[in-house]
């Protein structure tokens, strides 16, 4: 029986979702306690939930604490079985983490699958539906990971209602990932995404952004989105030759244009400020698929305690496979169970 303390480190929903992952991939019997013990409404929410239950119908588990609220679970898994599946997290829950969940059981397994999963596409404190596809998976692909993942709706809180579609194919050869440069500067651009709201806001974000970073017009453009309920976010894409970054920021209601548009700048001037090629929020992304696949070394600007606690559960599970460094350096061995 694997033990972990929900509370640990950070104390977010990170933990549960990795335990999860990891319990279906290795076959291990999972008490999970303390669930987000950390958070301002601890234990299992919507999404925490979505993932709890999509994660014991791959892999038949038995379950017991599956409800909202829960506090403590209890998850013995069988073998994962590769199909088509989807999912209702039934909210404006992040769709992306539910399928970061997923994704790594699908690929060990021993056949194509889909997941259809309805939900957030762009959340607060998640990796929006374009991070997953222009920042995280080209980087997977990278690896051998073959996956790929659209979004066929966009859902913004507190309505949801947004749909991805993933296919996964089995994992096969993988090469390790060695990411401890930007290279060279390929290009930049930002987009403001509107979402039955008025067209206003996309106007004072981007003449806010355009002149906090001192972009041009042409880099800076606004985009009405099809969505169920209003919506808006504002990202910044930097292209280098050995990484894409994508800087986010969430409206919400009374959040002025203007700070939703300056929150974003702060984001991109930060990762500037270091040449660092990975940024803390993706290098905790990336941790459990290289130790999945062969591994790898990157550097960050800074290892963030969310990066710390996943690495924890983790080795937890697979043995001392992550090692956090100084200075933001992160070297992984590949898993060989």
């Amino acid at each position: 029986m694997m033990e972990i303390d929900g509370s640990q480190g950070e104390g977010g929903g990170q933990i549960l979702r990795t335990a999860l992952s990891l319990a279906a991939i290795t076959g291990q019997p999972l008490r999970l306690t303390r669930i987000r013990g950390r958070r301002p409404k601890p234990g299992l929410q919507r999404q925490h939930l979505a993932a709890v239950q999509a994660v014991a119908q791959i892999c038949a588990a038995e379950v017991d604490g599956d409800e909202l609220g829960s506090g403590a679970l209890y998850f013995r898994p069988q073998a994962a079985i590769s199909g088509d599946y989807s999912i209702d997290i039934g909210s404006a829950g992040s769709a992306t983490l539910v399928l970061q969940t997923l994704l790594p059981i699908l690929a060990r397994g021993g056949g194509p699958s889909t997941l259809h999963i309805r939900g957030g596409t762009h959340n607060p404190l998640a990796p929006s539906a374009d991070f997953i596809q222009r920042s995280w998976l080209p980087l997977l692909k990278r690896c051998g990971w073959q996956i790929d993942v659209t979004c066929q709706r966009r859902g913004f809180s507190p309505v949801g209602l947004g749909e991805l579609q993933a296919s996964i194919a089995p994992l096969q050869a993988c090469i390790p990932l060695e990411l401890v440069e930007r290279g060279k500067f390929l290009a930049r651009d930002a987009e403001v995404l509107l979402a039955n709201l008025p067209a206003h806001i996309a106007q004072r974000e981007a003449a806010t952004l355009k002149h906090a970073l001192h972009w041009s017009d042409h880099e800076i453009r606004q985009s009405s989105v099809d969505a169920s309920g209003p919506g808006n976010c504002i990202q910044a894409q930097l292209d280098f030759a050995q990484v894409t970054v994508l800087c986010s920021a969430i409206g919400s209601t009374g959040k002025r244009a203007e700070a939703v548009a300056n929150e974003c700048a702060r984001t991109v001037k930060r990762y500037l400020a270091s040449d660092a090629p990975v940024c803390e929020y993706l290098a905790d992304q990336l941790l459990l698929p290289l130790a999945l696949g062969a591994g790898g070394r990157i550097r960050c600007r800074s290892i963030s305690e969310h990066c710390r606690s996943n690495a924890a559960v983790i080795n937890q599970f697979l043995g001392p496979v992550v090692e956090l460094g100084e200075d933001g350096w992160i070297q992984v061995e590949a898993w060989r169970g």
